[in-house]
């Protein structure tokens, strides 16, 4: 499968501060990717870079076949871009805004726009400096989604969103993006888990990991083991490092399984603890992997 996007030994440094260290990152085409960190790992200054708006320091990004910092306006044009910050002048109405940015896109679709205005229910008279934050961030995902991209680009598009405005955002942006590759940055991990088809994880400049969704939920396992009392406990020098959040007591032990198969899961168990009366295997949420991540990063730093 071709990558819309691609990147190799990416870093980024501000004077003495690294941000990026490294990075490799491939994004499928067509794909829903949703990158996910703590606050100051690095996901807008990856986007940034992406968008040609910040340069890497070393190693090299492409997008859509072309290097990122060559990206030019006909490069941009096949690119939309959605951001909690984004800059769309306030003095604008809504309708003026759609009537300015359809010259810039020769893909602009006058009936999909007319659809995406529709289902937002977007006051076309309105100023945008008049907007509530719900109905700013509808405006730029409909700018975006007008001419039809190969790739969006959306960074923290459902910070402070209530429920429903978040929900028209998301069955507006899958509805409307057949054959769109996106990418989005979010804290909002129950609003990602929901439609992202690819996960990757940045902690401290570093991609800890990039896989499709259905593989990463299917070997992270919340894991209870009961056992006899009085049993053998081992140091923790032989625990297998890919358990994490390892918590024992007289009768029982719980950890999170971070490469669960289940023969081999149970083999290990069985074979590190005396006395195992009963093992239980429960499936994570994406909220609750991302937690036991950021708290055993914390406890190497």
């Amino acid at each position: 499968m071709k990558s819309a996007i691609c990147a190799a030994d990416l870093s980024k440094s501000f004077r003495s501060q690294r941000v990026l260290n490294s990075l490799d990152l491939e994004i499928p085409e067509t794909s829903v990717f949703g990158l996910v960190g703590p606050n100051g790992a690095g996901k807008t200054t990856v986007i940034k870079i992406l968008m040609n708006i910040l340069k890497p320091t070393s190693g090299r990004c492409e997008v859509l076949g072309v290097n990122s910092t060559n990206l030019g306006p006909s490069d941009l044009a096949r690119i939309g871009y959605v951001s909690e910050n984004q800059d769309i002048p306030g003095w604008m109405t809504i309708e003026y805004l759609m009537k300015y940015l359809k010259p810039f896109y020769p893909t602009w679709d006058d009936s999909l726009a007319s659809d995406l205005l529709r289902k937002f229910e977007l006051p076309l008279r309105r100023k945008v400096r008049h907007l509530s934050r719900g109905m700013w961030m509808k405006t730029a995902l409909a700018a975006s989604l007008a001419y039809r991209p190969r790739l969006l680009v959306m960074d923290e598009p459902f910070s402070g969103l209530d429920p429903v405005v978040r929900q028209d955002l998301i069955e507006g942006l899958l509805e409307n993006a057949d054959g769109t590759t996106i990418l989005v940055s979010s804290h909002d991990l129950s609003d990602i888990e929901s439609f992202a088809s690819h996960i990757g994880y940045l902690d401290r400049g570093r991609l800890q990991f990039s896989e499709e969704m259905g593989s990463l939920t299917e070997r992270f396992r919340e894991v209870e083991v009961t056992i006899e009392p009085p049993a053998s406990v081992p140091t923790n020098s032989h625990w297998p490092a890919h358990w994490l959040r390892r918590e024992t007591s007289p009768a029982l032990i719980r950890f999170v399984e971070t490469q669960f198969e289940a023969e081999r899961t149970d083999n290990e168990i069985r074979q590190l603890f005396g006395g195992v009366r009963n093992i239980s295997v429960n499936a994570m949420p994406l909220r609750a992997i991302f937690i036991t991540l950021a708290r055993s990063a914390s406890k190497t730093t």
